[in-house]
């Protein structure tokens, strides 16, 4: 089992912004966590997920990648979603195996 965390250092005043639009857009997805710095580098969102392996990881980034639009998700949300980008200025992937 792996944990997946992206973790975003949003434009100043662009946090709180950011993490309700994850938050609106991966709601229908239990697995989906969205965090916000309480200590540490101001401006942070971390989106946490967990998968099974890193071959089921591969295959959402590839449907990601594809451009194709989430069928779970509002059109208008996912609208919204497509400009993320502009939120942040910086990025990362942290990937952790969880020990059982």
């Amino acid at each position: 089992m792996l944990i997946i965390r992206e973790v975003f250092t949003a434009k100043p005043g662009q946090a709180s912004k950011l993490a309700k639009l994850f938050k609106k857009a991966f709601a229908a997805d239990s697995n989906i966590r969205v965090m916000t710095d309480m200590i540490g580098d101001y401006n942070t969102v971390v989106m946490e997920m967990q998968v099974k392996s890193l071959a089921d990881f591969e295959k959402m980034m590839e449907e990601y990648k594809s451009g194709k639009p989430d069928p779970n998700m509002d059109p208008k949300v996912a609208e919204e979603l497509s400009k993320y980008t502009e939120l942040y200025l910086t990025g990362r992937r942290e990937i952790f195996q969880l020990v059982e």
